[in-house]
């Protein structure tokens, strides 16, 4: 069991056998911290972790909004709404002034537009860092489209754990927590003063083994097994919901049909229409 081996997270072609990704939630509390990210063993044999990525992705982008891209942005698919670090109001995505006079701006009304971010960043640029290293790991480049990193998925976490709500604020605490564990980890396994993102692919992938299954990860690893599967899920959303990740599984969104076809005579016959 590997998040980086035979069956990778993002390998073009669906394999049968592989890791499913885990979507249950844990049925006991680990160190107080609420929260999901439990795995559930019925799906020990079901489908790879590259076809669940991808289901819970076409659900994720179905209802994403193609012109709310980050200010600045020099990509349409950057994860994140919002602007520079430490700021709490974002500049008009698209021009000056343009946005939807419908919309009241609020997080219950936001203007998907001219979209602002209510509340300050609070990750350090040094966890920022250690975050892109992990969702590299998560979801690497290949031919087909960037690393995670690459398309914002480092912002889009970091706006996610700074919201003042009190699911984002166990998040903020998890993650926070996680990547402590990471560097600890990393000094114990492979030598004093190594960080988790100064250690080899093959490093990195071993302690990203034993933390990659909550049910199967050993006592001292179930909380660090939770931070990686809230990683684990937060990056996949923040890659497959952008214009580059939904080109990687193929999404094509409401596409307009040059002409409508007539159902084919055998099936009208069948239904009894014809």
């Amino acid at each position: 069991m590997s998040v980086n081996d035979e069956t990778p997270l993002r390998e073009p072609q669906v394999r049968s056998g592989g890791v499913p990704l885990p979507m249950a939630p844990v049925p006991e509390p680990l160190g107080g911290v609420p929260g999901h990210g439990g795995e559930d063993p019925d799906m020990a044999d079901g489908p790879d972790r590259r076809t669940v990525l991808k289901w819970m992705a076409l659900a994720a982008a179905a209802p994403a909004v193609g012109g709310c891209a980050e200010p600045g942005s020099t990509s349409g698919g950057t994860a994140a709404a919002g602007g520079a670090a430490g700021t709490t109001d974002a500049a008009a995505a698209t021009s000056p002034g343009v946005g939807n006079p419908l919309a009241a701006g609020t997080p219950w009304d936001p203007d998907l537009i001219a979209p602002r971010r209510h509340w300050d960043l609070v990750l350090s640029e040094d966890e920022r860092a250690g975050l892109a290293v992990l969702c590299d790991v998560i979801i690497p480049a290949d031919e087909v489209s960037p690393a995670a990193s690459a398309v914002g998925a480092v912002d889009y976490i970091d706006e996610w754990v700074s919201a003042p709500y009190d699911g984002q604020r166990a998040d903020l605490v998890l993650v926070r927590g996680g990547l402590v564990w990471l560097d600890r980890e990393s000094e114990t396994r492979f030598g004093e003063g190594r960080r988790f993102r100064d250690l080899t692919d093959a490093e990195k992938t071993a302690i990203c083994d034993d933390i990659c299954w909550i049910r199967r990860a050993a006592p001292e690893h179930r909380m660090a097994a939770r931070f990686f599967a809230k990683m684990r899920d937060l990056t996949a959303t923040a890659f497959y919901t952008t214009h580059e990740g939904m080109a990687d599984i193929g999404y094509v969104g409401n596409t307009a049909l040059a002409r409508w076809e007539a159902p084919p005579a055998e099936v009208l016959r069948h239904l009894g229409l014809a």
